[in-house]
């Protein structure tokens, strides 16, 4: 279990002064001018021995992101763009740290940005979020007066500024180019890839797109070395995570926990157990909405990081948002709500999205009232194949995977019911004979 002085979010709760104030007496702004005087390649190379894998669901190796920036300057400016959509369903971790540990994600813009080479940052924040804009831009404003920001930021010698955009509710633009579009001040639609955004983003130039959590660590991660993110978690599933756990537990909450923490002791540590014990388990979705869910026998003894839920159980970390559902769920016509979230927020510009994730949700509203045939389980399996992988952006797989899941998990659920309403037919037919 992470001991206390070794979280990196200490104010995650918002019991503490969240003002500059209060987060310089936790540490942060601490010699920020030593921690960017370390010069680009060596931060580049201290994220990349971390092992921190990018906190936004794909889990890409954020050091790594950061070295497909380019080295020199052709005339363009470089740009980051912090991705503060927070949309994923069953994701609530980036609202914590806007709302109560706003500097952390602050600073960790200022060294990420110089690390780029960048000398301005965007913000990309979700349209609902309106008190963590106002918290966010109040610690913003906070840190340009006292000089932290702008010309010679920190006393670093980088000029650097940072601008706070507000989104209008599109789920689609949490995708990365989606979310360049839209701040471009255009339809938040995924772009073709490539060119990537290290090449050619935000108004053509180079740019680099990380999450709220990946970018608010780093000075943490700076101040305390490679090795000491490092030692949390299994090889290649290193350092502390935010967990959002929701659902059918006693106590759901965000928590940050090493990594590989195993599921059993996230629940019982964190969420006082399951609703009606570990028996009344039924199902869960281990990492926002996009990811298959997992059988809850299976999930107890699972490894909470991303090798371990992709390989051993087909599902996958994602944003680790965990969903938990025990065996009072309606666990069709909870995918059904899913699939019904994915059609309402597909962009329409791909045509397997557009017509499939329609199509996916009428077909999962027949299994739900059971007036399906058995033999359309298959066919909707083949659909959703149909989808995953043929489209622009992730949405298509994240319309897919849900559905999936619970067709490989819970089929003879769907066939019993199927057969229930079938043979309820059958009889009130015979009665009205």
């Amino acid at each position: 279990m992470l001991q206390d002085q070794d979280r990196i979010f200490t104010n995650i709760y918002g019991m503490h002064d969240r003002t500059l104030a209060g987060a310089r007496k936790r540490g942060h702004w601490d010699g920020t001018d030593k921690l960017v005087q370390l010069g680009r390649d060596e931060i580049i190379k201290i994220m990349k021995d971390s092992g921190l894998r990018g906190r936004g669901g794909a889990g890409f190796p954020t050091g790594l992101k950061w070295s497909f920036m380019p080295k020199g300057n052709d005339g363009r400016p470089h740009y980051l763009v912090v991705n503060a959509d927070e949309s994923e369903p069953g994701t609530c971790k980036d609202r914590e740290i806007m709302r109560h540990d706003p500097h952390t994600l602050i600073e960790g813009c200022l060294i990420a940005s110089f690390a780029m080479g960048a000398h301005a940052s965007y913000i990309y924040i979700r349209g609902e979020y309106i008190r963590e804009r106002e918290a966010l831009q109040a610690a913003i404003d906070e840190a340009y007066d006292a000089g932290l920001l702008g010309k010679n930021a920190a006393g670093s010698g980088w000029d650097f500024d940072l601008y706070l955009a507000h989104g209008a509710g599109a789920y689609i633009c949490g995708e990365e180019t989606a979310l360049i579009e839209s701040l471009e001040g255009k339809k938040g639609m995924p772009r073709m890839k490539p060119p990537f955004p290290a090449g050619a983003g935000l108004y053509g130039c180079p740019t680099t797109v990380n999450n709220v959590e990946s970018i608010a660590v780093v000075p943490t991660i700076l101040r305390r070395g490679a090795d000491w993110f490092a030692q949390f978690g299994r090889p290649n599933n290193a350092g502390t995570k935010l967990f959002a756990i929701s659902g059918h537990v006693n106590n759901p909450c965000v928590v940050e926990e090493a990594m590989s923490i195993s599921f059993e002791e996230l629940i019982d540590k964190h969420c006082g157990g399951i609703r009606g014990g570990w028996d009344n388990l039924k199902a869960v979705i281990p990492g926002g909405s996009s990811v298959p869910c997992v059988r809850g026998e299976n999930m107890r003894d699972a490894i909470m990081d991303f090798d371990y839920l992709r390989g051993e159980l087909g599902s996958g970390l994602g944003t680790a948002a965990v969903i938990v559902m025990d065996k009072d769920t309606d666990i069709i016509k909870a995918i059904w709500r899913l699939s019904k979230f994915y059609k309402h927020e597909s962009c329409g510009q791909c045509t397997p999205c557009r017509e499939g994730t329609g199509w996916m949700m009428r077909v999962m509203d027949r299994l739900v009232r059971g007036e399906a045939e058995v033999e359309e389980i298959d066919m909707l399996f083949d659909v959703t194949k149909q989808v995953e992988g043929h489209t622009i952006c992730a949405l298509g797989d994240a319309a897919a995977w849900p559905i999936q899941g619970l067709i490989r998990n819970f089929r003879d659920e769907i066939e019993d019911r199927i057969k229930a309403q079938k043979s309820g037919r059958v009889s009130a037919a015979m009665a009205a004979e």
